[in-house]
């Protein structure tokens, strides 16, 4: 089907296995190219940048229309999630964070359009039809929520007598961002930085104050900034200092792209910001000096590092090193360490103010309680289980040898001045970061045509 095409109606499998006939609709608005694959549970579709979601007006995804627009999800299946991968944030995080790299073996991203219908009109006080949340996450997330998710519908059932299904969507946070602000009807979202919210925030979906409306300053779960290296360390590199040295290279993903990548460098900086600014920027381009390659996520970092081999080190999230070597096995696991002056990468949650308040009061009700949920020791197991670093000390103390010890931990709110400073000192176009890439591109094309000549 060429893009801008009605695919025909298709049918897709849903939350608890319920069938649904999808309409004619098309995937136009800032897509760019698609790929289609057969699963038993139906038609799926590879977006390879951001979210498409105009459809024709009878499907719009607002209020008083019958379907409801959901994002990339990976393999939605039965249940409150289904399995599912890629991507960070700038995480598949990542997530991040691109929309994850993609193969024939790999879990498969899908578009699903799911019936709204009129369920959610009794109050939550009473018995009734099943009160469903859209809930948009970074895709390294997928496992904890697939968890979590289920843990609060049993939770809410005993509390309130009112069931609670999830519609869950995994993809880079900054398609997630994107697509929310294009028109997804998301309830939740859980992304890979605050940025990205604040993004939202902009766009006056989420409520200026989404930052003192949950617990711990709605950062649901925490991770750090990790080295990866060869087995047994052959080139001992441990710490910052180490990466600049001249007979090593790191792979990091790309700050233009990638949500992980920015929090690297932030850390970066942050290491040796002391010195002023004038040196820490000489520093920071000493550094990219000896990246050979700048994935665009973090998942295809990791791809590049662990399956290509390139490079002595990698830079990414310590959650994303604990899922690489869950899925790779023993026989192919790396080692990390954690540099002990760290950056604290934090995974922020909140409401969609507008989204939510077009639908009854009991939507509300369920989301606010699930977005409380997170910050219970039982959620927070859960993001434990998955590599992240709990917001409970006493969670964390149940696990004390999982993770390397760190001794400062410092806040972009705090040490850079918030993301809205971040963003317009490094990552804006003609700043810091522009200013150090073109440097060293043109370092290294130089260094190409002299070997060229020779």
């Amino acid at each position: 089907m060429a893009v801008g095409g009605a695919p025909d109606p298709l049918v897709v499998r849903m939350v608890h296995g319920e069938p649904y006939k999808l309409p004619h609709f098309w995937m136009l608005r800032q897509a760019r190219r698609f790929w289609k694959a057969s699963t038993d549970d139906g038609i799926v579709w590879r977006q390879h940048h951001s979210l498409a979601s105009h459809c024709p007006s009878e499907f719009a995804p607002h209020p008083g229309y019958k379907w409801l627009a959901a994002a990339p999800t990976l393999n939605l299946g039965i249940g409150s999630g289904g399995p599912g991968g890629g991507g960070t944030g700038g995480s598949s995080s990542g997530g991040g964070h691109g929309d994850g790299s993609w193969s024939p073996q790999d879990p498969q991203p899908q578009y699903l359009l799911a019936e709204a219908g009129d369920d959610d009109k009794q109050s939550s006080r009473k018995p009734g039809p099943p009160i469903v949340l859209t809930l948009c996450s970074f895709a390294v997330t997928r496992m904890a929520y697939s968890q979590i998710t289920r843990k609060f519908r049993q939770y809410y059932k005993e509390k309130t007598g009112r069931e609670v299904r999830f519609r869950l969507s995994f993809a880079g946070s900054g398609v997630q961002a994107r697509a929310v602000i294009d028109g997804l009807p998301a309830d939740i979202v859980a992304l890979a930085l605050p940025l990205d919210v604040l993004k939202i925030v902009e766009a006056g979906l989420i409520h200026k104050d989404w930052r003192n409306r949950a617990p711990n300053g709605a950062t649901a779960c925490e991770s750090v900034v990790a080295i990866v290296t060869r087995r047994g360390n052959p080139k001992n590199i441990h710490d910052w200092s180490d990466l600049v040295r001249n007979d090593v290279s790191v792979v990091t993903a790309n700050p233009k792209t990638a949500g992980v990548a920015r929090w690297t460098f932030l850390a970066l900086w942050g290491n040796v910001m002391g010195r002023g600014d004038s040196k820490a920027k000489a520093w920071l381009t000493d550094f990219f000096r000896h990246v050979p390659v700048q994935p665009r996520d973090a998942r295809e970092a990791s791809e590049v590092f662990y399956k290509q081999k390139v490079g002595d080190a990698l830079l990414t999230y310590e959650n994303e090193v604990y899922m690489t070597n869950q899925m790779v096995g023993e026989e192919d696991a790396l080692p990390y360490s954690a540099p002990t002056y760290n950056i604290r990468i934090e995974a922020p949650v909140a409401i969609v103010d507008r989204n939510i308040n077009l639908r009854p009061p009991e939507v509300r009700e369920a989301a606010e309680a699930f977005v409380n949920f997170l910050f219970t020791p039982e959620a927070q197991r859960e993001f434990v289980r998955c590599g992240f670093r709990s917001i409970i000390p006493s969670v964390a103390d149940e696990t004390p040898d999982r993770y390397p010890p760190i001794k400062t931990k410092w806040t972009v709110d705090k040490k850079i001045g918030g993301w809205y400073q971040a963003q317009s000192k490094f990552f804006n176009p003609g700043k810091i970061l522009d200013d150090i890439q073109k440097q060293v591109g043109e370092e290294k094309l130089a260094e190409r045509r002299n070997k060229g000549k020779s």
